[in-house]
């Protein structure tokens, strides 16, 4: 059964060019932090600053896709995509994993270099300058965590774990230049020991960020609190005597629901039409729930 869902698939654009304003104005945030890492690096004499800003300008590439993605998302059914875009949101989450490993690997072959190779002691005013890093994007990462829960995205969900993860980046080389300075001479690479370290921290997270998209691509099976709840939506329509399957998948910022509904055997195919129609408003109504599409079976009590 089908019918016109085009609010929903709306409000799934709404959500998903909201996003990609958010992604935007974190493109511009690690821009800045990238322009002040590097000057931090180079001249205070850290690597572990240069390596910040270098997966900062990583950063704004990985964002930019996640930023490509939530466009095409956008973008409403046509007839080769006749329900939606949405994978395009979990591909593009997909791609900044990708870029996490590339990063991680990239910064950790420099650190070990710096670490064999003798060189000048970080500056003290460095850290002050990383303690700001830090605040701005833990501060940061909320606010898309946030933004992810109410859109129900995983890419921006990721992007929080990937803005969590440059202040952890950051964190580490706090530490590490802190040991750099107390320790005086003998001590230079500790902040390079720090980046290595954030490196590990930083994989481990790639490895998180890429099951969650592959889990929204492969169609993995929704909470069961969400299933549950959509089962109750659907039982309390009136003339819903019992439901067999109940499947919902994830499409970018919607789902997709296909419902298997049980009816007294003796109404009518009319009757039987009005009370999946029933159903499928019902579940489309539940805006809370982010469904654009639901396709409704209807089964006769035996």
């Amino acid at each position: 059964m089908s019918s016109d869902t085009s609010s929903p698939h709306a409000a799934a654009s709404r959500r998903a060019r909201a996003s990609a304003e958010l992604v935007l104005k974190g493109i511009a945030l690690n821009a800045v932090l990238a322009a002040v890492k590097f000057a931090g690096g180079i001249f205070g004499h850290t690597y572990a600053l240069i390596a910040d800003g270098a997966e900062s300008t990583l950063d704004i590439l990985s964002s930019l896709m996640v930023w490509a993605g939530f466009r095409v998302a956008a973008l409403p059914p046509d007839a080769d995509h006749p329900y939606g875009h949405g994978k395009a949101e979990a591909l593009s989450g997909l791609a900044v994993a990708v870029f996490v490993f590339a990063m991680a690997f990239s910064v950790g072959w420099h650190a070990v270099h710096e670490i064999i190779t003798p060189h000048q002691g970080p500056q003290w005013w460095t850290l002050p300058l990383l303690a700001v890093v830090v605040g701005v994007k833990i501060w940061f990462a909320r606010r898309m965590r946030t933004a992810g829960v109410a859109a129900s995205s995983t890419a921006l969900d990721i992007e929080a774990q990937h803005h969590r993860s440059d202040a952890l980046t950051s964190a580490a080389a706090f530490v590490g230049i802190a040991i750099a300075i107390i320790g005086g001479r003998g001590y230079e690479t500790a902040d390079d020991w720090a980046a290595l370290f954030a490196c590990v921290v930083i994989a481990f997270n790639g490895v998180h960020m890429a099951g969650q998209a592959l889990g929204d691509v492969m169609d993995a099976a929704v909470p069961a609190r969400f299933e549950n709840e959509v089962r109750a939506l659907a039982l309390a329509v009136p003339g819903v005597k019992a439901l067999d399957k109940v499947r919902v998948r994830k499409s970018g910022l919607s789902h997709l629901v296909d419902i298997q509904v049980r009816v007294d055997g003796n109404l009518t195919v009319r009757e039987g039409h009005d009370i999946a129609h029933a159903v499928k408003d019902a579940l489309l109504a539940s805006t809370a729930h982010g469904i654009s599409d639901v396709s409704v079976h209807v089964e006769p009590m035996k």
